[in-house]
């Protein structure tokens, strides 16, 4: 008999995960590396992003049932 109780078991660990597809390998020439400047423009612009709120669209009254 084991240590470990059988409820503590991870049956998600059972089976080995499958193998990567072929597809998902990149061909071609590699990116190029962006400047410090390109990063401290991308950073800039995400906590501008993330302190803007984002306009809602305007919602109409008419059920669209009315609307046909």
């Amino acid at each position: 008999m084991s240590s470990t109780p059988q409820h503590d078991v991870d049956h998600t660990l059972a089976y080995p995960e499958p193998p990567a597809s072929p597809l998902w390998r990149r061909q071609g020439p590699k990116s190029r590396p962006i400047t410090p400047e390109q990063q401290r423009r991308n950073r800039e612009l995400l906590v501008l992003a993330q302190r803007t709120a984002r306009p809602r669209s305007p919602r109409t009254t008419e059920t669209l049932a009315e609307a046909s």
